[in-house]
């Protein structure tokens, strides 16, 4: 009979640890959303589904580097291997033709997706160069929101020889919700730096001052009144 070997457990091995923002949604988040938006069911709470990841380049077919240095990108600020779009048809005007890769995608879901957007809300978000917070009109119609970066070189993970082909890349929070307020309060929740609305100028009203109008005839009547006197005084000495 084959001899069967047990495995026996590691000692000193690392426990798991779970990411912190699943961690605090799980014990906390939780109940405070469904109290600050008056739900009656705790299932109701929006709640992250994934983080999807695109990265668009059109000028790929003409390129090859910077589809590596795209991809290089997105496995070293999410740990994953990302997949290459290709074109479903042919546009002449673009120079394109079905079949040509350009672009790359990929998701996150689990303990990768709350640890990515831990990264993205305090790491890369304030490196941005005169960062304001992100915008509130971003969201669509299901509460989904996405973010658009200009520059992969605000990621800590990458080097300064990684980042000398700029490329941008968006990020689209998938959000299970019922409502964008929801959405937008759960993201909060987590953190996220949403910009401040800027109150609008008060304008002063310029009051200038009135100006009374001229009574030409009192004026004339005076003048008249000046010239006649001397004539006057004449007749008196006359008459005298």
């Amino acid at each position: 009979m084959a001899s069967t070997t047990e495995t026996k457990p590691v000692k000193n091995a690392p426990k798991h640890v779970p990411a912190r923002l699943n961690r605090l949604y799980a014990e906390q988040y939780t109940k405070e959303l469904q109290k600050d938006l008056k739900l009656s069911n705790i299932h109701q709470v929006p709640r992250l589904e994934k983080i999807v990841i695109n990265v668009g380049l059109g000028q790929a077919k003409d390129d090859k580097h910077l589809m590596d240095v795209a991809t290089n990108t997105l496995r070293k600020i999410t740990g994953q291997q990302p997949n290459q779009t290709t074109a479903h048809k042919s546009i002449a005007s673009f120079k394109l033709r079905e079949g040509n890769k350009i672009g790359l995608k990929l998701t996150l879901r689990g303990e990768r997706m709350y640890e990515f957007l831990d990264r993205l809300i305090n790491i890369v978000l304030p490196r941005l160069r005169d960062f304001h917070g992100v915008s509130g009109r971003a969201f669509d119609k299901s509460g989904n929101y996405s973010i658009g970066l200009s520059d992969q070189s605000v990621f800590p993970e990458l080097s300064y020889e990684e980042t000398t082909t700029s490329h941008g890349l968006q990020v689209v929070l998938v959000i299970r919700g019922h409502d964008p307020t929801h959405t937008r309060a759960l993201l909060e929740k987590f953190g996220m730096p949403f910009e401040k609305p800027q109150a609008e100028p008060v304008i002063k009203p310029v009051v200038r001052p009135v100006e009374e109008p001229k009574n030409d005839v009192a004026e004339e009547s005076k003048t008249q009144t000046d010239d006649d006197k001397p004539i006057e005084e004449e007749l008196k000495e006359t008459i005298v």
